[in-house]
């Protein structure tokens, strides 16, 4: 199939992150695209309405366009309960998934995908806005609103597109890149993937599709995310951050290795020497916060330099790129305390957040709203939770934000906040812990709090962040 074939697309489930930044690119190259889904308001409806794209808020039968060529479907829903869906099933139109569109995509252009665990969509924006900057004009699909692109997508004159890739129902079947950034493999999604190994699978099966012209990009200091790239045929370029006397046992199985050392934490940035091999290529600077977001960094500069990016370029750009939406985003001040929304989901996710936020605010309270997201990757890895928020002096949980997928019930945030408590006791760790049915309740505390020397982080990749709305509402 070629997409260029269908003019007039429908797409079913258009809210979704995924589903929105598609929309956005494909009506920058000239596609007519219209869409549905539920009434709820998203942060993608804005993305939406700015690039003039029609979309029913609702699914029904009637108000279609006139004309409909192809259908794109978001994996959320199917023809089985969408009515929308189950009406077109028995119409002569061509349907294709989310993933299946995407993997058409990269087959017209030389397609990077960035994937891994964690930091796909900070390193594909953060990629996408250097290579802009750096005049490579690049097609860039990220899985968030960046204000510097002012929506989630890139819509460039080159051979370029990269794309957030999603391993989520083994949706790299579809897809058939050039070149991959592999961040790191850590097992999630269990709702899907039965075990660690399945889970790891779909990376290694992945890799081996690059051909030999093409490249893979690896963190050098997640095991699996090195394991998975020793089969690959492909030229392998290493990073890895060389702190705490950490010698990168994996350094022989890539032909580039890029490295920082000599970390330091300025008031407004970070700072680090970065060397390819042995040859240092000078100090780069960083606004955005944490360990592993120097990790996100190496991975952008590693893939630039292969791209050809000049240097002084990659490194103005590298350090003017002010991160994308839920990601460490500061919402506002609520009565002098700093509102911080995270989109932090995963126990290694909470880990690095916490340690981005005490290292820029050193002095100040920690109080973290966290949403748990999915029944099934709670109970997974509910003792990894429960070590995750240790550098928080509160922690408030809200109720699972169950997945569309699964049934409710079997677990509740309260047997998180019971395995939490078990792990402080055992650790002698004071901290405040506490458990709220619904988000007014949780604003209602938040509300009481005194003094302006806290953070309110608000982590979780459902719609925490609507705390920290209904705090700067007044």
């Amino acid at each position: 199939m070629k997409l260029k074939d269908y003019q007039n697309i429908y797409m079913v489930g258009i809210k979704g992150v995924g589903m929105a930044m598609l929309a956005q690119f494909l009506k920058s190259k000239g596609f007519t695209i219209s869409g549905s889904d539920i009434k709820d308001v998203f942060p993608t409806d804005k993305t939406l309405i700015n690039s003039q794209i029609k979309f029913k808020n609702g699914f029904s039968l009637k108000d279609f366009p006139k004309k409909i060529d192809l259908i794109i479907y978001s994996s959320a829903y199917n023809d089985k309960e969408n009515i929308e869906l189950k009406y077109f099933s028995n119409k002569n139109i061509p349907t294709i998934s989310y993933a299946q569109a995407l993997g058409y995509l990269f087959d017209d252009y030389f397609g990077i995908s960035v994937c891994g665990s964690h930091g796909k969509t900070t390193v594909t924006s953060w990629l996408g806005y250097v290579l802009q900057k750096s005049g490579l004009s690049p097609n860039v699909l990220t899985g968030s609103y960046v204000r510097q692109f002012k929506g989630s997508a890139l819509f460039g004159k080159s051979k370029y597109f990269i794309a957030e890739s999603d391993e989520y129902q083994n949706k790299f079947q579809y897809f058939n890149p050039q070149a991959i950034v592999l961040n790191n493999i850590d097992f999630d999604h269990p709702d899907y993937f039965k075990d660690e190994k399945a889970y790891f699978q779909v990376f290694a099966e992945f890799i081996k599709k690059i051909p030999a012209s093409g490249f893979v990009v690896v963190n050098l200091e997640n095991a699996l995310a090195v394991r998975a790239s020793k089969n690959s045929s492909a030229k392998i370029i290493g990073y890895y951050i060389d702190d705490f006397g950490n010698k990168n046992n994996f350094r022989d199985i890539a032909s580039k290795v890029y490295l920082a050392r000599n970390l330091k934490f300025k008031s407004g940035y970070q700072i680090f020497e970065v060397f390819e091999n042995n040859r240092s290529l000078g100090e780069f600077k960083i606004k955005l916060f944490g360990r592993h977001n120097v990790s996100n960094a190496l991975a952008v500069i590693s893939t630039s330099l292969k791209l050809g990016v000049k240097l002084e370029d990659l490194k103005k750009a590298l350090y003017s790129f002010l991160g994308s939406a839920r990601r460490f985003e500061v919402l506002g001040k609520y009565r002098g305390n700093i509102i911080i929304d995270d989109y932090a989901h995963h126990p290694v996710e909470v880990k690095a957040c916490l340690q981005a936020v005490k290292q820029k605010y050193k002095n100040k309270k920690i109080i973290t709203v966290f949403h748990p997201h999915t029944i099934t990757r709670t109970k997974a890895l509910i003792n990894d939770f429960a070590e995750s928020f240790t550098q928080s002096d509160r922690v408030y949980l809200l109720e699972i934000y169950t997945s569309a997928r699964e049934k409710a019930g079997g677990l509740s945030s309260l047997d998180l906040m019971a395995k939490i408590g078990q792990y402080n006791m055992k650790n002698k760790i004071d901290q405040d812990l506490k458990y709220f049915k619904d988000m007014k309740a949780v604003e209602r505390e938040l509300r009481k709090i005194k003094g302006s020397n806290n953070i309110i982080l608000l982590l979780g990749a459902g719609d925490v962040f609507r705390v920290g709305e209904g705090l700067l509402k007044k």
